[in-house]
């Protein structure tokens, strides 16, 4: 990788001497230099220059000096090192670069084998400030499409040794579904259609977070949110009344003038799943997530549901009776389910 040094001296030779002692790097592309005569237009080069690496710069110059040019370089690059290359070699005038953000201080005259391992060193350093802030602008961007349960979990020791492993967990999942969405986006435009579905979502995740739980994953107009750890039931069922009063409470005025009023249908159940990454670790796509009847039964609940319902069992019922109202729905068929289940309405 190319590392890009910007020389500030006054000293005409100095160019020159420059180009002919690394000319073999120049020449190898190992790396690229650029001249200024004084601070202010060192200031200008950097600006101009976001991807530079390392000043060399002198002390004493005309128009601004090089102890003046430290005090301005971090506000307009936090990542730029610069090593001081100068004659003043007092310790006055070390102590004063280093306290003003100097990475190093090289006397003159110019030992260049000593100036080319002070350069090795400081870009070396740079390589890896680049590399850490670069992780974590990922990490923040991570942060948006992951759940911070699953970073979390990503964080373990030796997460990476036990990628395919799983564990059974009692939770609760929660299907929520934005009714009459799909045909709403068929004759939307698309960026209609996004901003109202993130606007719901914001507010869904929003209720789920509140009550401790998490997102497992968004499905179209669809969320999956999973609850987990002590009365995760009874939270989960918090959330789910809280996200359809939330979605009940929103209109929408729609491009054509006409208003929309948002309902969501709701699945809940509660037992034993699977938790643990599945997908293909050869291909590095993996989804953390949780699998079993437990979740298949919660979204063929939601599928029973009719717009502003919160469904549940009879099993779930008989749990959370005294601290929820329900009532009953009726026996359903669910998909792959050889006999009717008795189902209850969460009313509050």
């Amino acid at each position: 990788m190319k590392t890009k040094i910007l020389v500030v001296d006054d000293e005409a030779d100095l160019e020159l001497l420059i180009k002919q002692k690394f000319r073999r790097q120049i020449r190898e592309g190992v790396y690229e230099f650029k001249f200024a005569a004084n601070g202010q237009e060192a200031l200008d080069c950097v600006q101009a220059n976001p991807d530079l690496d390392i000043v060399l710069s002198d002390i004493n110059m005309p128009v601004m000096d090089g102890l003046t040019l430290l005090t301005k370089l971090h506000d307009l690059n936090a990542v730029v090192k610069t090593v001081i290359v100068s004659a003043y070699g007092d310790m006055a005038n070390i102590r004063t670069a280093m306290n003003r953000g100097a990475f190093d201080f090289v006397c003159k005259p110019v030992d260049f084998t000593d100036l080319q391992v002070t350069m090795e060193k400081t870009a070396s350093h740079v390589q890896q400030l680049r590399q850490t802030l670069r992780a974590i602008q990922e990490n923040n961007i991570l942060k948006m499409y992951v759940d911070e349960t699953v970073i979390n979990f990503m964080a373990r020791p030796g997460f990476e040794n036990s990628l395919m492993l799983s564990e059974t967990v009692e939770a609760t999942v929660v299907f929520i579904d934005i009714c009459g969405f799909t045909s709403l986006s068929e004759v939307l435009p698309a960026g209609t259609v996004v901003t109202l579905l993130n606007t719901y979502f914001d507010q869904i995740v929003k209720a789920v977070i509140a009550q401790g739980g998490y997102i497992d994953k968004f499905m179209g107009d669809a969320v999956m949110a999973v609850f987990r750890g002590e009365f995760h039931l009874d939270r989960a069922i918090d959330a789910a009344l809280a996200v359809r009063s939330v979605i009940q409470a929103q209109q929408n005025i729609l491009p054509d003038g006409s208003a929309y009023q948002p309902r969501v249908s709701i699945g809940i159940n509660t037992g034993e799943m699977v938790s643990g990454n599945i997908g293909s670790a050869s291909l590095r796509r993996l989804d953390y997530t949780v699998i079993g009847d437990t979740v298949n039964v919660s979204q063929r609940l939601q599928s029973s549901a009719k717009p502003n319902q919160i469904i549940i069992t009879d099993a779930i019922y008989a749990k959370v009776k005294e601290s929820f109202q329900c009532q009953e729905v009726g026996e359903v068929h669910l998909k792959n389910k050889a006999k009717p289940v008795m189902t209850y309405e969460v009313m509050a």
